[in-house]
């Protein structure tokens, strides 16, 4: 396992839990906003802890396209 799937991962577990899903409901290409209904307020939240667990800031630039997880952790693997 890569880095960048520990990373996607850890993002699965954090949005499993967060969301209250099953983590085997969600795989690294699933867009977040369809699984799991999100609307933009959510996404922010969501963006945010994540920011907090990996201890770095993601400027809005850099997630604005960004819809699914393995992408999301991409731009986070990046940051680290």
């Amino acid at each position: 396992m890569t880095d960048l799937d520990k990373t996607i991962e850890q993002i699965l577990v954090l949005t499993a839990a967060h969301f209250k899903v099953s983590l085997a409901e969600l795989k690294p290409d699933d867009d977040f906003f369809q699984k799991l209904g999100l609307d933009s307020l959510q996404a922010l939240d969501l963006l945010s802890r994540l920011e907090d667990h990996f201890g770095i800031e993601l400027p809005d630039s850099e997630v604005q396209d960004v819809s699914n997880f393995k992408a999301l952790g991409e731009r986070i693997h990046f940051r680290l």
